[in-house]
């Protein structure tokens, strides 16, 4: 939404032109808004140049995550990563940061730059689809070195190498968690962490964990690790 004032809103641009002309909206029509602070219910009050305003009839109640989750993925090929960016919103990343693994194929980083705008915009598609009042966040690339100085109430390496640490065993008590924890995750590239890699992490205070003895693709890690974090929380803010 691009500009909410005295009860009232507008959206411009794309997403206006495919709400009136795609989606053939009329006045009196009921939509749910949001401006990434707040949602209300409105319906559509009348139509301006590339425009739509609306009528703010109520205020909606903010979704409550059990945590904040931040995603810190290596980036992989850019499909596989675009399909990620898409279901870490529907599972609520307040965070997707792109990091540039050893493994990592070479100029993904540097390709990267040109893509945050589509990636962003992928990010908006998938809040409007899983209802999200605001929008997570998609940070410019980061080395390895700058992701691990991250800090959080907890966090957790994905690592494949089958000696690492279950992650469910890995999570701090139930008595030790509470909503909302900050909670960092970050998962590796297509070939997987080098050694040196593991250990910075672990040097850096990092947990590797583990989703069990089968290889993943890193954007099924991904999505596993970050359900399994968000059930584990759940129960506790119930």
């Amino acid at each position: 939404m691009d500009a909410v004032h005295g009860g009232k809103a507008v959206l411009g641009g794309e997403s206006a032109r495919h709400l009136r002309r795609v989606l053939r909206a009329e006045p009196g029509q009921r939509f749910e808004v949001s401006d990434n602070r707040s949602a209300w219910l409105a319906e559509v009050a009348g139509f301006g140049r590339d425009e739509v305003e609306f009528r703010l009839l109520e205020p909606l109640e903010e979704e409550k995550l059990p945590l904040r989750l931040f995603l810190f993925a290596s980036l992989i090929k850019f499909d596989r990563f675009e399909w990620l960016i898409e279901k870490a919103t529907e599972l609520g990343a307040e965070a997707i940061v792109p990091v540039q693994a050893a493994r990592s194929d070479k100029g993904l980083d540097r390709a990267a730059v040109r893509r945050v705008g589509r990636w962003r915009k992928i990010a908006l598609e998938s809040s409007q689809q899983s209802r999200r009042t605001r929008l997570p966040r998609i940070q410019d690339c980061l080395s390895l070195a700058e992701a691990l100085k991250a800090e959080a109430d907890w966090r957790c390496l994905l690592d494949e190498d089958r000696g690492a640490t279950p992650l469910l065993a890995e999570l701090p008590a139930a008595g030790a968690r509470s909503s909302p924890d900050r909670v960092c995750l970050l998962t590796g590239p297509e070939g997987g962490w080098t050694e040196q890699e593991r250990r910075a992490a672990i040097d850096a205070g990092w947990r590797c964990v583990s989703l069990g003895p089968l290889i993943l693709r890193a954007e099924t890690a991904a999505v596993a690790a970050m359900s399994a974090l968000m059930c584990s929380w759940q129960r506790i803010a119930r």
